[in-house]
């Protein structure tokens, strides 16, 4: 039986019908997915690093919880140095940065206590002072400067190495031009140590490479990574001071974010912190072995109290003389029992 005109009418309009819908999910789709927000997060170092670890542990747990978000990260210098990175984080050109806490001593002075010479013990003293009352409030402090503080990661306890001499005690400090971080501390510590301290920005092997400077100081992690071996013949385990990363966010832009999206990210990251804090622990032993299998001279057992003796009034620079920093120093004396 033939159909109708009005059945054929019917049958081209439901067509059209459908293909029309078919185009308007598609619009959708591809709105839905064009509205997710990218988070720039900037870090100095390069991949499989300890700050690159971090942050592509923080990519995959807020990647894998939220739709509505992708993390881009930037590292190998891409940026510029941490001083720049931070900088960059004020302005929200970049949302969120991994840095050492080092260079943020010229943005927020009480950043400095935690690089206190010879401050912390052990790995669990460290986890129980910056997870702590003190460590918070040092983290609330970053506000004031435009940062939002979310977690403490880590590079670990700094070690000396050179490719001058063997360093046993501080006397054999002496002269020695050491880079240190875009820290007034870093470089005021180095000076009382009897080195001649250079602040640079990182990387460094180049440097290293062509003697402009004799050597530096990081975590074993760092010297592995960087294949530091290749130009510093001996490492001396100093562990003059623990370097922690502050893991932040653009005040601004973080409070702009929904409430529940705010809790997301920082649990993410207090979660990616606490990862990679284990990663560089359990890895810690091995970084060393691997150094002393490149060919470094070791010095396991230096003379630690040279050190501490050069350094031991080192609360009474000026760098120490602001109500907040003396404030905060207090805290996190008393929280490790000095």
């Amino acid at each position: 039986m033939s159909r109708t005109i009005i059945e054929i009418i019917k049958e081209v309009a439901m067509r059209r019908l459908l293909v029309l819908s078919a185009i308007l999910g598609s619009f959708i789709w591809v709105n839905f997915a064009a509205a997710k927000t990218t988070i720039r997060l900037g870090v100095v170092t390069i991949p499989g690093s300890a700050q690159n670890i971090c942050a592509d542990k923080f990519k995959e747990l807020l990647e894998s919880k939220s739709d509505d978000y992708e993390v881009k990260i930037y590292h190998s210098a891409s940026l510029g140095s941490e001083t720049e990175i931070l900088q960059q984080i004020q302005m929200n050109t970049v949302q969120m940065g991994i840095i050492t806490d080092g260079p943020f001593d010229v943005f927020v002075p009480e950043v400095r206590v935690i690089n206190y010479p010879f401050l912390f013990g052990s790995y669990q003293q460290v986890d129980e002072v910056l997870d702590g009352p003190a460590g918070q409030e040092l983290l609330e402090r970053l506000e004031k400067v435009g940062f939002k503080g979310l977690a403490y990661s880590e590079n670990g306890f700094r070690n000396l190495t050179n490719n001058k001499r063997p360093v046993h005690t501080v006397e054999d400090v002496s002269g020695l031009k050491i880079r240190v971080m875009e820290s007034v501390l870093h470089k005021e510590l180095w000076r009382m140590l009897g080195a001649n301290p250079t602040p640079m920005g990182w990387p460094i092997y180049t440097e290293l490479q062509q003697g402009t400077i004799d050597g530096q100081e990081n975590p074993l992690s760092v010297i592995w990574t960087y294949k530091l071996y290749e130009v510093q013949k001996y490492l001396t385990l100093t562990g003059h001071v623990y370097s922690a990363h502050i893991d932040v966010a653009n005040l601004k832009w973080f409070e702009g974010l929904p409430a529940k999206d705010q809790d997301l990210i920082r649990q993410c990251m207090i979660e990616a912190a606490k990862y990679q804090r284990s990663w560089n622990r359990n890895n810690e032993a091995g970084f060393l072995s691997n150094l002393k299998e490149a060919g470094m001279q070791v010095d396991e057992h230096p003379d630690l109290s040279s050190f501490r003796a050069k350094v031991a009034n080192i609360q009474e620079l000026d760098i120490y003389q602001g109500a907040e920093t003396q404030q905060l120093l207090r805290e996190f004396l008393k929280a490790v029992g000095q």
